[in-house]
């Protein structure tokens, strides 16, 4: 599988941002897809994660009621609404594609085998 993320960019505090990660190569609806970012000095964290079938949506507490994952398995596509964007936000975020995760896999970088490169959201205050 090979993703792509884009649809990053600058936005200021408050603002949204709605971010796309494609995918290639295989059966897409077939696999888990979370996205990740890193904050620059600090380690990469879980973002978001959406199941194969678009049922079970999984947030970090830091995002929970601002960021929505969502899924069109027609386009091969996963998508991360954010609103109500904060400074914090800032980071390089990532996609990736898993067909081994779990419920409790979800969060984990190491259950995800393919990786799109980042996209940068920068929030301004």
């Amino acid at each position: 599988v090979q993703l792509q993320a884009f649809g990053g960019g600058l936005v200021q505090a408050g603002g949204s941002l709605r971010l796309s990660c494609a995918a290639s190569g295989r059966t897409f609806s077939n696999y888990a897809v979370g996205w990740f970012r890193q904050a620059p000095g600090k380690e990469r964290e879980f973002v978001a994660a959406i199941k194969w079938g678009g049922s079970g949506t999984y947030y970090a507490d830091s995002v929970k009621g601002r960021f929505t994952i969502s899924r069109d398995n027609a386009r091969n596509t996963v998508y991360l609404q954010m609103n109500s964007l904060k400074p914090e936000d800032t980071a390089v975020y990532h996609c990736a594609a898993s067909s081994r995760a779990i419920t409790t896999t979800l969060r984990l970088e190491r259950t995800y085998d393919y990786w799109g490169q980042g996209t940068l959201v920068t929030v301004s205050s």
